[in-house]
C-alpha cells in the first residue's frame, strides 16, 4: 500500500496464525490493527512444516484486501547467528534463509530478529560471528526483505543490549540491508531510562549520535515488570510497569516516528480484552496535550 493511503496511526499486536496463517489478517483487524506482527513458523522448533501455497495466496489476497497497512514477521527463538557453535551456527543460518524466504511468499517486507548471544566467546567475538552469518545469509536470501535488528535486555550474553553494540553491527554489515526494532521494555531494562519526557529524549539523542533515528522502522510497545537497567527482559501491559505512562506518551507524541509502525507484544487476554485496553490507551497518548509543550 502507497505510503499516501497509510493511516496516520500504523499502531497494532503480534497475532496468532493458528488455524491457517491467513487468519492473522481477520485477527489484527477484530481488535482496530493497522500493522500485525506474526510467526511464520514455530517459533520453538527448529522443525517446521513448507508454507502451504493455498494458504499463502489466502494471506496475499487478505492483506490486499484490509486495512491493515503493515506486516512484520518475527524469527525463530532458537536462532543464534552469533553462536562459536558452528553446527549450531549453520543450523540458525539455514533456519533464518528459511524465514526470509517465507517473507518474500508472503509478501511481508521486514523480518525482526534477535542479534544473538555469544554463550561465552565475548561480544568482540560474537559481534564478528554476527556479521560472518549475515554475510553468508545475504548471498542466499530474497533481497526484498529487510531485516530489523531487536535491541535486547542484555540477558545473560545476548547481543545488542548497548546502542553502541548495534551500531558496531549495523557498520560491519552497512545499512541497506538492515533497520532496527526497538522494543521499549528492552531499552528500560538495559538502562535507558525512558520513563519520563527527559528520559525519553536523552535515551532517543544517544540513539540518534551513535545510529541515527532515521534506522528505526519499527517500535516493540512493552512496559517492564522489572527496573531499570535490571536487564531481565519481562514485558507488562503499557502504563502498568516501571516506564509507565509518561514514556509512552513522549514515544507517541514524537513526530520522528508519527508513521513508524508500533506493536504491543504482551498477553491479549480473553476476548483480546487486553489488547484492546493498550492499544486505546496508546491512542489517546498518541493525542493528548504534549508534556513537552
Amino acid at each position: 500500500m502507497a505510503d499516501e493511503k497509510k493511516p496516520a496511526l500504523l499502531l497494532g499486536a503480534h497475532v496468532s496464525v493458528a488455524g491457517g496463517i491467513e487468519k492473522a489478517i481477520s485477527r489484527g483487524e477484530a481488535i482496530g490493527c493497522t500493522a500485525i506482527q506474526i510467526f511464520t513458523r514455530n517459533a520453538s522448533r527448529w522443525e517446521s512444516k513448507p508454507l502451504d501455497p493455498g494458504a499463502t495466496v489466502k494471506f496475499r489476497q487478505a492483506f490486499s484486501h484490509s486495512s491493515i497497512s503493515y506486516i512484520a514477521a518475527h524469527d525463530s527463538y532458537l536462532i543464534n547467528l552469533a553462536s562459536p557453535d558452528e553446527s549450531l551456527r549453520n543450523r540458525s543460518i539455514a533456519a533464518f534463509i528459511d524465514e526470509m524466504e517465507r517473507c518474500h511468499a508472503l509478501g511481508i517486507k521486514d523480518l525482526v530478529m534477535h542479534p544473538g548471544a555469544h554463550t561465552g566467546a565475548g561480544v568482540s567475538q560474537g559481534i564478528k560471528t554476527l556479521a560472518a552469518s549475515f554475510q553468508s545469509i545475504f548471498q542466499q536470501s530474497p533481497a526484498d526483505v529487510r531485516v530489523l535488528l531487536e535491541n535486547t535486555a542484555g540477558q545473560g550474553t545476548s547481543l545488542g543490549s548497548t546502542f553502541e553494540e548495534l551500531a558496531e553491527i549495523m557498520s560491519r554489515l552497512g545499512v541497506g540491508s538492515l533497520a532496527c526494532c526497538v522494543d521499549t521494555c528492552h531499552v528500560f531494562a538495559a538502562g535507558y531510562d525512558l520513563s519520563s519526557y527527559n528520559g525519553y529524549c536523552k535515551m532517543m539523542d544517544e540513539f540518534e549520535r551513535l545510529i541515527g533515528t532515521e534506522h528505526i522502522a519499527l517500535f516493540h510497545l512493552n512496559d517492564s515488570k522489572r527496573a531499570c537497567g535490571s536487564h531481565v527482559d519481562r514485558h507488562e501491559h503499557v502504563g502498568k510497569g516501571y516506564i509507565g505512562r509518561s514514556g509512552f506518551k513522549a514515544l507517541m507524541q514524537d513526530q520522528r516516528f508519527r508513521r513508524t509502525p508500533k506493536i504491543i507484544e504482551t498477553p491479549g487476554g480473553d476476548q483480546h480484552q487486553h489488547d484492546l485496553e493498550n492499544l486505546a490507551l496508546l491512542r489517546a497518548l498518541a493525542h493528548t496535550e504534549s508534556e513537552a509543550g
